[in-house]
């Protein structure tokens, strides 16, 4: 019996790094994952848009070397005008640049904060979309043990003997104890750091 292997055209290798030396499934879960970011893109009016953009520019080394520059022009300017015969518009203590400060200060945070939110929204739908994955990924194992279990006894050149790992192994994970073997070693962990009084 002869098996039939897939080779790549002898005169056109696959360019490694490329796109096309990845299999088939790993393109799949990259277009699958371009999709999503698209897809929640997509769900942006175009107020969050801008403020997405302005929120890029704020997140920039330009933006501070602006707004040190911006400070520094407005003090020698107030401080250095009467010089050149220029009125300061906003002598020291420089109520004026201390304002539009607090206001740029206000505008940047809520900006960054709105950014935070949405990107810990489409944080929360990866971390439920890894444990879907994750509950699946464990069922499909499980079952795998199961038949591999069921196999191992139906051959009669495979000696039989008692393994209780794989045993153990069969049976399906039960998240909910899981979860509360957590939480009780989380309730264990506080409770002696309040005792010893470790923050």
């Amino acid at each position: 019996m002869t098996i039939k292997q897939d080779h790549p055209p002898a005169g056109n290798p696959p360019v490694s790094g490329g796109s096309d030396a990845l299999s088939e499934h790993v393109n799949n879960n990259i277009d699958s994952i371009v999709a999503f970011e698209e897809r929640e893109h997509g769900k942006l009016s175009g107020s969050e848009r801008r403020l997405a953009h302005v929120s890029d520019l704020i997140g920039r080394p330009l933006y501070l070397l602006f707004l040190l520059l911006f400070v520094a022009l407005w003090t020698t300017g107030n401080l250095f005008g009467r010089f050149l015969g220029i009125t300061p518009f906003d002598p020291p203590p420089f109520t004026w640049l201390q304002g539009i400060l607090t206001l740029a200060a206000l505008l940047t945070t809520t900006a960054v904060l709105i950014r935070q939110n949405r990107q810990a929204r489409i944080e929360d739908q990866r971390a439920h979309l890894d444990l879907q994955v994750n509950l699946l990924t464990e069922q499909k194992v499980t079952k795998l043990i199961h038949l591999l279990e069921e196999l191992r006894l139906d051959l009669p050149m495979v000696k039989d003997r008692d393994d209780p790992e794989a045993v153990s192994l069969q049976r399906r994970t039960d998240t909910t104890q899981v979860l509360s073997a957590l939480a009780s070693v989380d309730d264990a962990t506080a409770a002696r750091k309040a005792s010893s009084g470790t923050p």
